[in-house]
Protein backbone atom coordinates (compact mmCIF):
# COMPACT_ATOMS: atom_id res chain seq x y z
CA UNK A 1 0.00 0.00 0.00
CA UNK A 2 1.06 3.92 -0.92
CA UNK A 3 -0.67 6.32 0.68
CA UNK A 4 -0.42 9.83 -0.91
CA UNK A 5 -1.57 13.71 0.65
CA UNK A 6 -1.46 16.43 -1.94
CA UNK A 7 -1.22 19.81 -0.60
CA UNK A 8 -0.35 23.53 -2.06
CA UNK A 9 -3.90 24.18 -3.82
CA UNK A 10 -5.78 27.15 -3.60
CA UNK A 11 -7.06 30.43 -5.71
CA UNK A 12 -5.10 32.81 -6.99
CA UNK A 13 -4.92 35.32 -9.94
CA UNK A 14 -3.70 34.18 -13.51
CA UNK A 15 0.02 34.71 -14.46
CA UNK A 16 1.16 34.00 -10.66
CA UNK A 17 2.55 30.36 -9.68
CA UNK A 18 1.68 27.76 -7.56
CA UNK A 19 3.65 24.44 -5.83
CA UNK A 20 1.68 21.19 -5.14
CA UNK A 21 3.29 18.64 -2.81
CA UNK A 22 2.13 15.07 -2.90
CA UNK A 23 3.42 13.16 0.41
CA UNK A 24 3.98 9.65 0.46
CA UNK A 25 4.40 7.03 2.68
CA UNK A 26 4.15 3.30 2.90
CA UNK A 27 6.18 0.96 0.20
CA UNK A 28 9.26 1.71 -1.09
CA UNK A 29 8.55 4.96 -2.87
CA UNK A 30 11.30 4.45 -5.50
CA UNK A 31 9.48 1.65 -7.24
CA UNK A 32 6.96 4.00 -8.25
CA UNK A 33 6.61 6.31 -11.12
CA UNK A 34 4.86 9.53 -10.10
CA UNK A 35 2.04 11.01 -12.13
CA UNK A 36 0.14 14.24 -11.33
CA UNK A 37 -3.64 14.50 -13.05
CA UNK A 38 -6.38 16.64 -13.19
CA UNK A 39 -9.98 16.94 -13.32
CA UNK A 40 -12.15 19.60 -13.82
CA UNK A 41 -16.01 20.19 -13.06
CA UNK A 42 -17.78 18.03 -16.10
CA UNK A 43 -14.83 16.70 -17.31
CA UNK A 44 -12.81 13.39 -17.17
CA UNK A 45 -9.74 13.38 -15.63
CA UNK A 46 -6.63 13.78 -17.31
CA UNK A 47 -3.00 13.68 -17.16
CA UNK A 48 -0.50 16.82 -16.71
CA UNK A 49 2.74 14.85 -16.09
CA UNK A 50 4.93 12.27 -15.27
CA UNK A 51 7.98 10.91 -13.33
CA UNK A 52 10.21 8.23 -13.01
CA UNK A 53 11.40 7.00 -10.29
CA UNK A 54 15.17 7.92 -10.54
CA UNK A 55 13.88 11.96 -11.96
CA UNK A 56 15.54 10.74 -15.20
CA UNK A 57 12.47 11.36 -17.63
CA UNK A 58 9.77 13.19 -17.32
CA UNK A 59 7.23 13.93 -19.66
CA UNK A 60 4.12 16.61 -19.63
CA UNK A 61 0.73 17.18 -21.19
CA UNK A 62 1.05 19.94 -23.95
CA UNK A 63 -1.30 22.35 -22.56
CA UNK A 64 1.24 22.20 -19.82
CA UNK A 65 4.51 21.72 -21.26
CA UNK A 66 6.91 25.01 -20.70
CA UNK A 67 4.94 26.06 -17.80
CA UNK A 68 4.52 23.11 -15.19
CA UNK A 69 7.36 21.38 -13.29
CA UNK A 70 7.90 17.86 -11.79
CA UNK A 71 10.18 16.95 -10.04
CA UNK A 72 10.75 14.44 -6.75
CA UNK A 73 12.86 13.78 -3.95
CA UNK A 74 13.03 10.30 -3.02
CA UNK A 75 14.83 11.12 0.32
CA UNK A 76 11.97 12.83 1.34
CA UNK A 77 9.13 10.49 0.07
CA UNK A 78 7.87 14.00 -2.03
CA UNK A 79 6.78 14.45 -5.52
CA UNK A 80 6.39 18.30 -6.40
CA UNK A 81 4.66 20.09 -9.21
CA UNK A 82 5.77 23.47 -10.06
CA UNK A 83 2.86 25.77 -11.59
CA UNK A 84 3.85 28.72 -13.24
CA UNK A 85 1.93 31.10 -15.46
CA UNK A 86 -1.14 29.78 -14.31
CA UNK A 87 -4.25 30.15 -16.47
CA UNK A 88 -8.19 30.06 -16.04
CA UNK A 89 -7.93 26.53 -17.72
CA UNK A 90 -5.66 25.34 -15.24
CA UNK A 91 -8.68 25.30 -12.56
CA UNK A 92 -9.32 21.83 -11.67
CA UNK A 93 -8.55 18.85 -8.54
CA UNK A 94 -5.01 18.09 -9.18
CA UNK A 95 -4.41 14.71 -8.24
CA UNK A 96 -1.01 12.87 -7.63
CA UNK A 97 -0.99 8.81 -8.51
CA UNK A 98 1.49 6.08 -8.27
CA UNK A 99 2.04 3.45 -10.36
CA UNK A 100 4.72 0.65 -10.17
CA UNK A 101 7.56 0.65 -12.84
CA UNK A 102 7.09 2.29 -15.72
CA UNK A 103 5.55 6.03 -16.28
CA UNK A 104 2.21 6.48 -18.50
CA UNK A 105 -0.10 8.79 -18.72
CA UNK A 106 -3.60 6.78 -18.40
CA UNK A 107 -4.85 7.05 -15.10
CA UNK A 108 -6.43 3.87 -15.36
CA UNK A 109 -2.91 2.54 -15.01
CA UNK A 110 -2.20 4.08 -11.86
CA UNK A 111 -2.90 1.91 -8.66
CA UNK A 112 -2.81 4.50 -6.13
CA UNK A 113 -4.23 8.43 -5.53
CA UNK A 114 -4.51 11.00 -3.33
CA UNK A 115 -7.70 12.83 -2.20
CA UNK A 116 -6.65 15.83 -4.18
CA UNK A 117 -5.96 19.43 -4.12
CA UNK A 118 -8.28 22.37 -5.53
CA UNK A 119 -6.46 24.96 -7.38
CA UNK A 120 -8.57 27.84 -8.60
CA UNK A 121 -7.28 30.32 -11.28
CA UNK A 122 -8.84 33.59 -12.05
CA UNK A 123 -8.92 35.76 -14.83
Amino acid sequence: QVQLVESGGGLVQAGVSLRLSCAASGRTFTSYAMGWFRQAPGKEREFVAVINWSSATTYYADSVKGRFTISRDNAKNMVYLQMNSLKPEDTAVYYCAAKPYGRSIYPGEYDYWGQGTQVTVSS
